[in-house]
């Protein structure tokens, strides 16, 4: 059996609008329901939501075989306002692990509580060269040094409160997407592109009148970056639980941005050998190039639902995505890889 085919062009699409959707964890929201839009069109699916806010698609079918769930993230990295300044300009807390060098310069948006959203920069507290010299060079990029300049009028304190900004208001760092001979490169890639992974697997089965060989439930988490956010959601019959998440590339890796990747361990410790041998054996079976990886810095939602209870056979995919957590890019190679092996793996069962 040949897999479906992936509508490209709906693909790159989806996925730059995604990207552009900010959604730092705790404000995902927008980027939810925009993949719940998406998703409606499907009559094959049953869509709800958990409480937490994160989507949950149902793909039934009749089968005497357990049902299987796939997960990937809608949430980023961003970060709250931690502190109003004399000066009227913010200080920031960090969402999960952003790089401040990577960002230095960076337009944001920030979202006041009031429902107002005010643009800004991201820049070093000594950032004109012209007062501060080789001063600025040197000052270390950490939380304590950055902040955001706000493109308002606005001197003090009071007057950006004024402002309706408050003490925990979200910030977003911009994507700055751009597609080019093949690549995508975007802040937010991890985990955006798994998300229209999923969607396009969808999309191409559901337009090829195929349907997964069981039950499956897709699952896009809305707080992955900070810990949590496939601990629930995951209903208790499911007997495999497939992470879709981006491989790691960069020195002494194994993955690349040209093939999907099989993360066999991670920060977490080992993933399930017995569903990691049936992936391999169905990338095989497929012609799907892959690789397989171990990340030293890394955690996935799965393992998030493994520690909290959660009892399931449970794999690592994804493709590679260079400079995580900085600014990525992928290549549509990894990208279509990634998107057959998750056919594969639903339509043989």
């Amino acid at each position: 059996m040949s897999l479906p085919t992936i509508d490209q062009e709906y693909f790159t699409k989806f996925l730059v609008d995604l990207l552009n959707i900010p959604s730092p964890t705790g404000f995902a929201e927008p980027a939810i329901a925009f993949i719940e839009k998406e998703l409606s069109q499907y009559k094959q699916l049953e869509l709800s939501r958990t409480r937490k806010g994160a989507l949950i698609a149902q793909w039934e079918v009749k089968s005497d075989l357990p049902p299987v769930a796939l997960t990937a993230h809608a949430d980023t990295l961003g970060a709250v306002v931690k502190e109003i300044k004399p000066n009227g300009r913010l200080k920031l807390s960090r969402i999960g692990g952003i790089q401040w060098p990577s960002v230095e310069t960076e337009g944001v948006w920030v979202f006041a509580s009031k429902g107002e959203k005010v643009r800004g920069s991201v820049l070093i507290d000594t950032a004109s060269g012209h007062v501060h010299g080789a001063e600025g060079i040197k000052t270390p990029r950490d939380d304590d040094h950055m902040e955001v300049r706000l493109d308002v009028k606005t001197t003090s304190e009071k007057e950006t409160r004024d402002l309706g900004i408050n003490i925990g208001d979200l910030v977003a760092f911009d994507p700055r997407v751009e597609v080019t001979n093949g690549f995508i490169r975007s802040r937010f890639l991890d985990d955006k592109a798994c998300v229209a992974n999923l969607v396009a697997a969808i999309k191409s089965m559901a337009e090829a009148g195929q349907s997964p060989a069981r039950s499956v439930y897709f699952l896009i988490s809305n707080y992955e970056e900070v810990g949590h956010g496939a601990a629930a959601g995951i209903p208790s019959d499911v007997e495999e639980l497939v992470t879709v998440d981006m491989a790691v590339v960069g020195r002494g890796q194994e993955s690349d941005e040209f093939h999907v990747t099989l993360c066999t361990k991670d920060g977490g410790g080992p993933y399930h050998f017995g569903l990691n041998n049936k992936l391999r054996a169905l990338a095989e079976k497929h012609n799907i190039p892959y690789k397989t990886d171990v990340y030293t810095y890394y955690g996935s939602d799965g393992e998030a639902f493994w520690r909290a209870g959660g009892d399931v056979a449970l794999a690592l995919i994804g493709p590679g995505i260079d400079a995580s957590h900085n600014y990525e890019r992928a290549h549509m190679d990894g990208l279509n890889a990634t998107t057959n092996w998750i056919m594969a793996y639903l339509l043989d069962g």
